[in-house]
C-alpha cells in the first residue's frame, strides 16, 4: 500500500492534504429555506476536538459554508483553529441570506444589478471573515448550485478582485453543472469545483475529463454517502426529523427517511473489494476516490472524534490498486451500476 499523497488546488498551486473534512455535520440545526438544513444536535467541544485531531493526523484542509448552522460551522472552526491559522487550508461558501440570530438560511430573491452583487459578495466574505477569525480565505466557492451560468459568470470579476487584494487565495464554484464549470474554467483565480463523487456513483464522468482539461481540483462532497458507505446502515435505519438525511430523497442512497435497498445491496456487492487490505467500508470508499484521480480531494463529514480518526486512518492506506478498481468497476457494471 502506497500512503495518499497530497494534493494541489489545480492551477492555485495551494497544497492539502488528500483527504479534507466537511464541515456540515457540525453546524448543529437550522432551518434552510423553512425546512431543517443540518443534522440534528452537536457537541462544539467534540467538534473542536474532532477538527484538531484531524490536523494531528495530517489533515490540513477544512471545508465549510456561511449556510452550515447558519454561520455557526464557521464560528467553531475558527476556535478549533485560533491561534493555528497559517497551518490549515480553509475553504468557505457564501451566495444566501444568512439569519444567525434565528439559525435560519433563505435565499435572495430579488434582482441585483452587477454592483450589487459584487457589494453582496463583499458584504458576505467580511461575514465569514469574522466568524473564523481570519483576514483571508483560503478558497471561496459560490455555494449555488444551480445558478445559470451567466449569472455566476457575473461573480467572476468580483472574485478575481478579491484573489488580487489578498482576501481570498482562489476560488471555487460548488455545482455539479458541467456547462457552467466550462464557462467559469478561464476565469482568473477560477481552481476549484466541488461536486459529488462516489464509488456507487453520485459523479459525472464529464466533471472528471474538465478537472484535467483546465488544470482544476475536484472537491468531493458526499464520498461516504451520507454516511451510507459506512457499512453502519441497514434498511430500518432512522434519522431524527432534524437530520438532514430524514429528507435527503435527492441523494440516490435514501429515500422516505432511510437508506435505500438498492444502494445497500450495492454496497453489499463491492464491501469485499473495499475492504481488502484491513480497510474499513468507508476506508474503501475513500480510497476508490484517491484511485479514481489525482485531482479529487474528499471531505466526508462528522460529528466525533472516533469518525475522523477512522476516516484519516485511510491516508496510510492509500489509493486502490487499479486492479481493485478495475474489479469494482466490473461488479457495479454486472448489477447495473455505471
Amino acid at each position: 500500500m502506497t500512503p495518499a499523497e497530497p494534493r494541489t488546488l489545480g492551477r492555485s498551486g495551494i497544497e492539502v492534504s488528500a483527504l479534507g473534512l466537511g464541515c456540515w455535520a457540525i453546524g448543529g440545526t437550522w432551518t434552510f429555506l423553512g425546512a431543517p438544513g443540518g443534522w440534528s444536535a452537536v457537541d462544539d467541544d467534540e467538534s473542536v476536538r474532532a477538527l484538531r485531531r484531524a490536523n494531528e493526523l495530517g489533515v490540513t484542509f477544512f471545508d465549510t459554508a456561511a449556510n452550515y448552522g447558519a454561520g455557526h460551522s464557521e464560528r467553531v472552526l475558527g476556535r478549533a483553529f485560533a491561534g493555528h491559522r497559517d497551518d490549515v487550508v480553509l475553504a468557505t461558501k457564501f451566495g444566501y441570506r444568512v439569519d444567525e440570530e434565528r439559525r435560519a438560511v433563505s435565499g435572495y430573491d430579488e434582482p441585483e444589478s452587477d454592483e450589487q452583487l459584487a457589494a453582496r459578495i463583499r458584504q458576505e466574505l467580511q461575514a465569514s471573515l469574522r466568524r473564523l477569525g481570519t483576514d483571508y480565505i483560503d478558497v471561496y466557492q459560490l455555494h449555488v448550485g444551480d445558478l445559470e451560468p451567466e449569472r455566476a459568470l457575473a461573480m467572476a470579476g468580483t472574485l478575481a478582485s478579491l484573489v488580487r487584494e489578498g482576501t481570498v487565495r482562489t476560488w471555487g464554484w460548488s455545482t455539479d453543472n458541467t456547462e457552467g464549470i466550462r464557462a467559469l474554467a478561464g476565469s482568473p483565480g477560477f481552481s476549484v469545483v466541488q461536486h459529488g463523487l462516489s464509488v456507487l456513483g453520485y459523479e459525472d464522468p464529464a466533471m472528471l475529463a474538465l478537472l484535467d482539461e483546465f488544470d482544476l481540483a475536484g472537491v468531493n462532497r458526499s464520498p461516504l454517502a451520507m454516511g451510507a458507505l459506512t457499512g453502519k446502515f441497514t434498511p430500518s435505519t432512522t434519522f431524527p426529523d432534524d437530520d438532514q438525511r430524514r429528507r435527503a430523497s435527492w441523494h440516490p442512497a435514501f429515500a422516505a427517511g432511510r437508506p435505500t435497498e438498492e444502494w445497500l445491496a450495492r454496497l453489499d456487492a463491492v464491501r469485499d473489494v473495499l475492504t481488502s487490505d484491513g480497510r474499513t467500508p468507508a476506508q474503501g470508499a475513500l480510497a476508490w476516490i484517491w484511485g479514481r484521480s489525482r485531482r479529487t480531494v474528499p471531505i466526508p463529514g462528522f460529528k466525533t472524534v472516533a469518525q475522523v480518526e477512522e476516516n484519516c486512518a485511510a491516508l496510510a492506506k492509500g489509493p486502490l490498486r487499479p486492479a481493485q478498481m478495475a474489479e469494482i468497476a466490473d461488479v457495479l457494471a454486472g448489477a447495473g451500476v455505471s
